[in-house]
């Protein structure tokens, strides 16, 4: 892409002429530039790659996959380290531990897998919940594993014992997405209610409940300092909230469907979002403004996630592949 034609997409998109824009972006080879590795390890008729994770050191990216399996690569070089299969259904979550060492999974077969990074082994499995299990999340000491179900509940889990610990529930529709304050003491939940609500881990109580988006949130991220919260919706918006006031700092609309998941870079400057709409967006948090439109997934964008040095963006989609972009500003 020329460098004129990048700049004349980034004024459409400023300026909110998102169809011009996108046009810019796609007649152009910008995006094309910024992929660095394009994985395609996944297969078979129900291969859709429904999660991606980084590995806290930066080196590890993990995939889960419709096939049933979870692939580990070398973030550095895109190599496939290893393959764990599942066995039990579709995966719909990965998440690391803080510490790296283990992966955790969840299926549409309502099992929860604990998986240790370095040889590839089962640790532990855990039953319990009454349906899909569409969203994990380690608590910030490494303790606790959170999953958020179709069954309308977060549950708590023991990664010693793989015993439930404790139940909250107040969501009157599917729980899409999780998100922990990195002070331990706040977990996020996004539902198709089209609410999100904010929970005391301790107790259990609901703090606040955010409403402000049309259809079922389906993600939401705490910024790296926790001061606020994103959440992406079916109805295309992301919101920025200040969530300790139950306020709306700021709305980026850009995305012509589904915003599917959400990172946050580690500086809190940007944030990326995937979409049905088969883009990856990069989002100015201070103004809200798109400061790029990443094209190349033939499907939707099902999940993303930012590198720890800030460096890299990684997306998975529905086109079964894995993708890592390199950033504008490297």
């Amino acid at each position: 892409m020329t460098e004129e034609g990048y700049k004349r997409a980034i004024a459409h998109e400023k300026i909110g002429e998102y169809e011009a824009a996108n046009q810019d972006y796609s007649n152009a080879a910008y995006s094309k530039g910024l992929l660095r590795y394009n994985l395609t390890g996944h297969s078979g008729m129900f291969g859709a790659v429904r999660s991606v994770a980084i590995s806290p050191d930066g080196i590890i990216l993990a995939s889960g996959s419709e096939d049933s399996t979870i692939k580990l690569w070398n973030l550095k070089t895109g190599e496939e380290i290893r393959t764990l299969s599942v066995n039990s259904g579709s995966v719909l979550a990965v998440t690391f531990s803080p510490d790296g060492q283990t992966i955790a999974s969840s299926t549409t077969k309502k099992i929860i897998k604990l998986w240790n990074v370095r040889t590839g082994e089962e640790i532990l499995t855990m039953y319990g919940d009454s349906d899909w299990i569409r969203s994990l999340a380690f608590s910030p000491d490494g303790q606790t594993i959170v999953s958020g179900s179709d069954d309308k509940t977060i549950k708590f889990w023991n990664i010693e014992t793989g015993e439930q610990i404790r139940s909250f529930s107040g969501h009157s529709n599917y729980i899409q997405s999780l998100s922990f304050s990195q002070n331990n003491n706040i977990i996020a939940s996004g539902s198709c209610d089209t609410t999100i609500k904010l929970w005391d881990v301790q107790t259990g109580k609901e703090i606040n409940t955010l409403e402000g988006h049309q259809q079922c949130v389906r993600a939401i991220a705490f910024s790296p300092n926790s001061q606020t919260l994103a959440s992406g919706s079916q109805d295309n918006n992301i919101i920025l909230w200040d969530w300790q006031n139950n306020r709306q700092i700021r709305i980026f609309k850009g995305h012509s469907n589904a915003v599917t998941s959400l990172a946050f870079s580690p500086d809190g400057l940007t944030l990326v979002s995937g979409s049905d709409d088969k883009t990856i967006k990069l989002w100015d948090v201070q103004t809200g403004l798109p400061i790029i439109t990443l094209f190349g997934h033939e499907s939707y964008v099902e999940s993303v996630a930012f590198s720890p040095d800030g460096k890299n963006v990684v997306s998975g989609g529905y086109d079964k592949t894995v993708k890592v972009w390199q950033m504008p500003w490297q």
